[in-house]
């Protein structure tokens, strides 16, 4: 899994607030594209945390519309961390697929109630 610093914004709280230390990166179980920021005080569960089921988030473009329509936004990315985190995922793709039960467990919690 990567992970890379960067700096999300929100006003989810009518307050403009940032965080310097949120985290992005790719997550090659999942597939996904992931964006976490605003860790708790007591609990550092992220008020924010986008990329956890299979595959929500094929592109960087995808995650941050999904940060923005829950109020967040990330910093423009550095064409040098971009193309790091496009490489992680190609990396990524050399992975087997998960056909297996684990596989079909992660595919059925996906699916829509």
């Amino acid at each position: 899994m990567s992970r890379y610093t960067i700096t999300v914004s929100g006003t989810v709280t009518r307050q403009i607030r940032s965080d310097p230390d949120a985290v992005i990166g790719y997550d090659p179980p999942l597939r996904t594209y992931f964006l976490q920021a605003f860790p708790h005080q007591e609990t550092d569960e992220p008020a924010l945390w986008l990329g956890t089921r299979d595959r929500p988030f094929e592109s960087l473009e995808d995650l941050r519309h999904a940060a923005i329509s829950h109020g967040y936004d990330f910093m423009e990315l550095p064409p040098e961390l971009a193309a790091m985190l496009v490489d992680d995922k190609a990396a990524a793709s050399a992975r087997p697929e998960r056909d297996g039960i684990l596989g079909q467990l992660l595919k059925h919690l996906d699916q829509p109630k």
